[in-house]
């Protein structure tokens, strides 16, 4: 018991300091928001400029200057985003009078700020916003480029199970109307997989390099699931909800086998 004692209010001083780290954090987000508006911030990151490499590929040095700035701006998004909430429910509150129309001015300012938060938090960071938000397409692009390829396969493998058991059909057929019926849905499906073929094959060459480059790094569906996670209700929902979609995508692929 007595060891056990120490451990308990180690633990105990552990949680309630990284409780009180994250509330300063918070309290020194709230105050930079309202000292710097998005009108300040934008005339800022206007004085960057930054010309992107013609094959569009991304460096190491740029996805952990993306990964840093993710983390920061979901921060920053979410202290925007509880006062949004805050200021709409007392511009609703008060909708017949004078605060009220204040509250609901507030409740854009936030609004904005929730918009922008990427950008306040690479400028925080002492990043070039304009490199940044050049990083942030490409990652974002070969990010849903993944997820479509996932649902491309998915697809894919469920047209294959569908084509043989047409095809089955097509060779049991007795009359020549209906082996014509099934002989267009086979060009159908044959169509349709060529196409799916050469729209793979024609990949910009810059994306499937950063696909790569991800990987080393983060899953490639992270950047997808992370921009949706700043409109989340609750923490976690978001990387949730992409589980349980790749989920159902492995099972119906699985199904079609």
């Amino acid at each position: 018991m007595r060891r056990i004692l120490p451990l308990v209010i180690g633990v105990s001083l552990l949680l309630g300091g990284c409780k009180v780290k994250e509330l300063a954090e918070k309290a020194k987000i709230a105050k930079d928001l309202d000292n710097r508006g998005t009108i300040d911030l934008m005339k800022d990151v206007s004085k960057d400029k930054y010309a992107p490499p013609k094959d569009g590929k991304l460096t190491d040095a740029q996805i952990q200057m993306y990964l840093k700035v993710r983390q920061h701006e979901k921060d920053i998004a979410k202290v925007a985003k509880a006062e949004m909430e805050e200021h709409s429910k007392s511009a609703d509150q008060n909708k017949h009078s004078l605060s009220g129309m204040f509250e609901g001015i507030k409740t854009m300012q936030s609004a904005a700020e929730f918009a922008t938060a990427d950008i306040r938090a690479a400028k925080d960071l002492g990043y070039n916003t304009q490199e940044y938000l050049w990083v942030k397409g490409k990652v974002l692009e070969a990010s849903t480029a993944a997820f479509a390829e996932g649902l491309t396969n998915a697809m894919s493998k469920q047209m294959d199970a569908a084509y043989q058991q047409t095809k089955k059909a097509y060779d049991e057929a007795k009359d020549d109307q209906t082996k014509q019926m099934y002989k267009q849905m086979l060009d159908n499906y044959a169509q349709t997989a060529k196409e799916g073929q050469q729209a793979t094959a024609n990949e910009d060459p810059s994306i499937a390099y950063n696909r790569q480059l991800l990987k080393k790094y983060d899953t490639e569906l992270a950047a997808f699931t992370t921009e949706m996670s700043k409109y989340e209700s609750k923490d976690g929902e978001a990387q949730k909800s992409m589980d349980e979609l790749q989920k159902k995508l492995n099972e119906a692929g699985k199904q079609s086998q």
